[in-house]
């Protein structure tokens, strides 16, 4: 499996990276066809998971194509693990979904197809809500001082994921890349995944 090896000195710096690139606002109709299977979708909201995360994303999702149809596979609060056309999604939040192309340059050996269909798989799933509560914890500033970062991802808690700790797991397991090292996928973050080299910004679609 790959690792990706971050350049930069300190989280902080890359948060104020992160939440600092300009937006480029693409119709999803001209965007459709740049998008590829296992492409990172993060979704703009201001609200806990973002401000714990020192960043401005709520929500994580991955991008596939079915035939002709492009979905949005996520793991998201109340509804849990499912599939929905990307457009419909476009349409309910036009102007907050960032597209990052994931594996940038292909420098990493990575499983597109892999790693889609773990995501697949977690369609039905719950929401896994103490998880997401025990991660955004976590990233709080004094808490951070005191507890352990936690980096492995073999100890499965038996908890159901959240939506970024989904696509951080898709991307390892099935993709044979761990977006974020440093950090267990069940602590992973929308803005961890914002920071990471492995995704690069491309567009905010719009309807």
């Amino acid at each position: 499996m790959s690792a990706i090896s971050h350049q930069t000195n300190s989280t902080d710096e890359r948060a104020v990276r992160a939440t600092s690139i300009p937006r480029v606002l693409v119709p999803y109709a001209e965007a459709r066809p740049l998008i590829r299977d296992a492409d990172l979708l993060l979704f703009r909201r201001r609200g806990l998971i973002s401000i714990a995360g020192r960043g401005e994303h709520s929500h994580a999702a991955k991008a596939a194509w079915w035939g002709d149809d492009l979905f949005c596979l996520e793991v998201r609060e109340w509804h849990g693990g499912r599939a929905v056309t990307l457009s419909s999604q476009v349409q309910k939040f036009p102007g907050a979904i960032d597209v990052y192309h994931t594996n940038p340059a292909d420098r990493w050996t990575f499983d597109r197809a892999g790693a889609t269909s773990v995501m697949r798989r977690l369609a039905g799933c719950a929401y896994g809500y103490a998880g997401v509560a025990s991660a955004a914890l976590l990233h709080l500033p004094i808490v951070r001082l005191f507890a352990p970062v936690d980096v492995r991802d073999d100890g499965a808690n038996g908890r159901p994921p959240f939506c970024s700790q989904a696509c951080a797991m898709s991307d390892r397991i099935g993709g044979g890349v761990d977006p974020v090292p440093h950090l267990a996928d069940a602590l992973t973050l929308p803005a961890d995944l914002a920071r990471s080299p492995f995704y690069q910004y491309r567009f905010t679609l719009t309807a």
